[in-house]
């Protein structure tokens, strides 16, 4: 894996949806690194991503309420374990659980293992709430993906919370995960 500066040059055989992320982030004049490489199956092959980026990619989980009326974007450190009873109390919401692959598509144009905070510059309906564990926000740096699980980008902090996310249209929620036995 190499570490580049931006866009890649050839964009054949990527995505369009990966290429309107770095249409997005490029438009918004936001800089960043990039790695390419095979989706992650195993701890290993996230470390050596991690390694790479010089950075942790967060661990972004799509989540729903039972009734399916409320979405929400969780970013939070990959080494802290998720709790939903933890968060459920934070946010007011019972019965928090993942959301079907149909609803990320439908709301984020993501599938499962790519899922993103990149993916909220798809959600102009604004159906997804985006809750961010304060251990993120304390990072200068954060990785992530655009839209899919092949790349991974290293972005400062400060240019997702002031640039990106109001072009989106989104805030977010600060939330406070101990995640520990």
């Amino acid at each position: 894996m190499e570490l580049y500066n931006g866009r890649p040059e050839n964009i054949e055989g990527r995505l369009l949806r990966e290429i309107r992320t770095y249409d997005y982030l490029d438009d918004l004049g936001i800089e960043y690194k990039r790695t390419d490489h095979e989706a992650a199956g195993t701890m290993e092959a996230c470390n050596a991503i991690d390694a790479v980026l010089g950075v942790i990619i967060c661990k972004n989980l799509f989540l729903c309420n039972r009734q399916k009326t409320s979405f929400y974007l969780l970013m939070m450190p990959g080494d802290k374990k998720f709790k939903t009873k933890e968060l459920s109390a934070q946010i007011n919401s019972a019965r928090l659980s993942f959301a079907d692959p149909e609803d990320m598509l439908k709301y984020l144009d993501i599938e499962p293992g790519a899922v993103s905070i990149m993916g909220l510059m798809n959600d102009t309906e604004h159906h997804v709430q985006l809750l961010i564990d304060e251990d993120v926000l304390k990072g200068e740096y954060l990785g992530c993906h655009p839209c899919v699980c092949t790349s991974s980008l290293k972005l400062r902090t400060d240019d997702v919370i002031r640039k990106f996310l109001p072009a989106t249209g989104h805030d977010y929620r600060t939330v406070h995960l101990v995640g520990e036995e």
